[in-house]
């Protein structure tokens, strides 16, 4: 396998888990949000500063990369998450850019604007594979567990959610730090990847393109979700000799998908036995009804 072919499965391994953890968040609990690339930033430093100025291993500090973005959305997600709808994802830009913004100006931890060089090339093929496979068999397992119910009900109707009895207060905070904890090791395979990182590299436009990943594989499917960013990461990088078209082909793929179909590709559907089931007595329902219709 050549090196380019190597680096496209790997970026394609860290946009997975991004777009996973924003999945949990804005497909099953329902709560919108464009400032998750700032999570991503706090997991690529954390885990940067760790391993070149602590001589960590990049193990551990990925996932304490991971629990600092945690920790930060925790702090976050008590006093934000009581505003609903579109005032949590007004919100969210604002924190998003927020942490961007103390990234760039605390020069003596981050070393400001200039990025933050000498990270050791951790993320190999097999880091990104494993830390991928762990990572979606950790969520898929979620979302069919208790809790992924509880976020879906959550998602579906607030007010009979907590008139039912749900907590509902206390999964929406659960829901935003595993997708904190998701983005965050993003963020630090990203740095393991690239030797490398930069605040404007986790600015409004990487939050974007993380829920327009989810919208377009289908909210409520993590199937999808993943669908959606292998689509997205190999259009983006397999049209880079025509950069200046790029965006264009990718903004026209994105139109293209939300007009034929506005649920995203999986709707809510998961790849499964029971879709495969549901595919093929909606395929053996429409051909009796033909047959029916050819001997009348």
């Amino acid at each position: 396998m050549s090196g380019y072919t190597e680096g496209i499965i790997i970026l394609l391994c860290i946009n997975a888990i991004a777009a996973m953890g924003v999945s949990v968040l804005t497909g099953f609990t329902g709560i919108f949000s464009l400032g998750h690339a700032g999570y991503m930033a706090v997991g690529a430093y954390t885990t940067a500063i760790l391993t070149v100025e602590y001589g960590v291993h990049y193990i551990p500090a990925i996932l304490l990369g991971g629990a600092m973005a945690m920790v930060i959305a925790y702090v976050i997600g008590v006093p934000t998450l009581k505003l609903m709808g579109d005032y949590y994802a007004i919100a969210s830009i604002g924190l998003g850019e927020a942490i961007r913004l103390i990234l760039e100006n605390w020069q003596s931890v981050t070393r400001g604007a200039r990025g933050y060089p000498g990270i050791e090339g951790y993320t190999t093929l097999y880091v990104s594979l494993a830390f991928f496979a762990v990572m979606a068999f950790g969520m898929f397992n979620l979302i069919n567990s208790r809790f992924g119910r509880a976020f879906k009900a959550c998602r579906d109707d607030y007010i009979a959610a907590s008139l039912l009895g749900f907590n509902t207060a206390r999964y929406r905070i659960l829901s935003l730090v595993i997708s904190a904890f998701y983005c965050g090791v993003a963020g630090a395979l990203l740095g393991g990847f690239l030797s490398f990182i930069q605040p404007i590299m986790f600015d409004m436009i990487k939050s974007t393109e993380l829920t327009s990943v989810v919208v377009f594989g289908g909210l409520g499917s993590m199937s999808g979700t993943l669908l959606g960013a292998s689509i997205i990461t190999l259009v983006t990088e397999l049209f880079r000799p025509i950069s200046q078209y790029r965006m264009l082909i990718y903004g026209a793929i994105l139109v293209l998908i939300m007009v034929i179909r506005p649920e995203g590709i999986m709707g809510q559907y998961e790849l499964g036995p029971r879709l495969f089931r549901r595919l093929k007595d909606k395929f053996s329902f429409r051909n009796r009804d033909n047959s029916e219709g050819r001997s009348s």
